[in-house]
This record gives C-alpha cells, structure tokens and sequence, in this order.
C-alpha cells in the first residue's frame, strides 16, 4: 500500500503544503512548508514550487505516494477539480487546481471544500473516529457542515451539500449567508458579535452603560472580546451567548431528526467556547430533537484543534 501523501491547504490569507505518512491506521504529518495567500498566479506558483520541493526532499513519486490531497473554501467542483470563485480568494475564478498539479506531479490529485476536507479529518483521525455516520461543523466566520454517511462523505448532486448555514431559524435576527435569522447569523463569529452589538445599544437607550464597550464602540466588538467577558460573568455578553446557544441547538436539533448521525463535530468556536454553548444548547436538542433520534447521538468538539488543515488536506488525498 502507498504510503506517502501530500496535502495542499489553501486559505484566505494563509497556505501550507503537508507531507504525511499514512502508517497503521495512523496519519503522522511529517513537514510543512507555510507561505502567505496572495495574488492568484503568484500563489499557485508557490504552491506548485512547494509540492516539487516536497517531492525531490522525500524522493515522492506516483510509485509510491498514494496522491495529493486539496482542501479550500468553496464554491468549487471536486468532480471537476476546479476552484470557482470563492469569496475569500479573490481572483480564483475558474481554476482548474486539479490539473495544474496532476500535469506538474502526475499524481492522483482529488479537490474538496474545507468543510467536507475536515469532516473527513475528524471522521478518520478524531472525534468523529470509529462512527459511520457523522456531522462535521465549521463555526467560525462562517457555518458549514461535512456530512459522512455509511462511512462516506456526502456532497450532493453537485457538491452542495452541507450548506446548512443558509437554513433559516427565525423570521428576523443577525445576518449570516446573505439571509436575517439564518443558522450561520445566530451562530457564526460574526453573527454572536452581531447578538452582541444589538444587546450593547438595547443597554444604551435604557441609559446604561456597558464596562466594555464605550459609546461609538461597536465596530471593536469581536466574538472573542464577548467570549472574555461572558467568562468573566457579564450578564450582557452571557446573554449574547445563551442567544447563539438557543440557536445552535434549534439547528443541531433539525441535523438530528434529519440525518440520525451519531456524532455532531463542532469546530472552531465551539472548541473555544463549549463552557458558554453546551448548558444551553443541549437543553433546546433535548427539547426539540426526537427523543429516538437524540439518544444515539453525541455532540462532540472537534479534537484536532490547530493540526485540523494539515490533516483536512492529508485526508483528501487518502479518498
């Protein structure tokens, strides 16, 4: 069995090429080179340039590397192995990363959003490690999910499964996903920031102040700063985050009744804030959820922490 694999995470601001060794059920990440996003050309330059140092270095083959592995925001077609503009690389219409790589290397190269890149890393390698049917959810700038059922991962008629963030849970609230009261605006960084600011001008017009944002202070406001203070025990910014709370349960509650996983991992924030999200969110899954449906499933964070696009981009090679 081909051993040797290589990844490609491509980011916003940020990119590494991985070289790991999958070893006895085991993935071990053996070098990274790291480099800044930049001008498109300029950047798949410096990614093409760093596969072929990781390929000379370690003497890397079609022979005996088993492929090459890309992990990176959508939209994209990992049928078609190309990038189509997605928001936060901008430039990147149309790239056909697939066949840039597999003509440079003549590897086995596969392509998929980060979302499914990292389902599959926590499927394989943490949380989700030993189930067959498993959630994975991104909670960052953003909200998306990776699906895996029966063991593999679902991406749809054209690869746009998982973009529970646009699923609407109120009629009004903050804006994520271009839509009010979406799952993504209730529950992503900047959807808690906005719970927040809206929380800080009730405050306001009652006349009271709020200790840690001044007046015309609301462009400062940032889901970690609520974070900091709720720890602390302010009541406004706990408030903030027993909104969101309610939120996600209501949208793990519908994944539940909807998909029967049994695990739901949840990455980023949550990994961060689980002390300020679990209490209230398992309240309103166990309010809502079906009662069958929810027994069998865990909630989990993710356990990959700050290895999880090294190991999203590894993963996809290894499809």
């Amino acid at each position: 069995m081909k051993e040797n694999l290589i990844g490609i995470d491509i980011g916003g601001t940020k990119c590494a090429v991985s070289y790991g060794r999958w070893e006895a059920d085991e993935l071990v990440v053996v070098d990274k080179i790291r480099f800044a996003t930049t001008e498109v050309n300029e950047t798949i330059g410096r990614i093409c340039q760093s596969v072929s140092q990781m390929l000379d270095k370690y003497q890397l083959n079609r022979e005996n590397t088993r492929g090459i592995g890309i992990s990176c925001g959508g939209p994209l077609s990992s049928q078609k192995g190309i990038i189509m503009s997605p928001p936060n690389l901008i430039g990147w219409d149309n790239v056909s990363i697939v066949k840039t790589i597999e003509e440079l290397t003549h590897i086995p190269t596969h392509l998929q959003n980060d979302a499914n890149a990292c389902a599959l890393a926590e499927f394989r390698f943490g949380a989700g490690r030993g189930s067959r049917n498993m959630v994975f959810l991104t909670l960052g700038t953003g909200l998306g999910a990776g699906i895996i059922i029966d063991g593999k991962l679902y991406s749809g008629t054209n690869d746009n499964a998982g973009e529970v963030g646009h699923i609407r849970l109120a009629d009004f609230g903050p804006v994520g996903y271009g839509k009010k009261g979406s799952f993504e605006g209730f529950t992503s960084g900047g959807g808690i920031a906005q719970i927040a600011c809206s929380l800080i001008m009730e405050q306001w017009q009652q006349g009271n102040r709020v200790s840690w944002c001044e007046y015309g202070g609301l462009d400062k406001v940032t889901t970690r700063l609520v974070a900091e203070q709720a720890t602390k025990g302010d009541a406004v910014a706990r408030h903030a985050f027993d909104i969101a709370a309610e939120y996600l349960g209501r949208g793990l509650a519908i994944l539940i009744d909807t998909l029967n996983p049994e695990v739901i991992v949840i990455g980023s924030i949550f990994t961060r804030c689980e002390h300020l999200l679990r209490p209230r969110m398992q309240q309103v899954i166990d309010r809502e959820a079906l009662s069958c449906s929810r027994q069998v499933c865990v909630v989990k964070r993710a356990a990959l922490d700050e290895q999880i696009g090294d190991y999203a981009a590894l993963s996809v090679a290894l499809v």
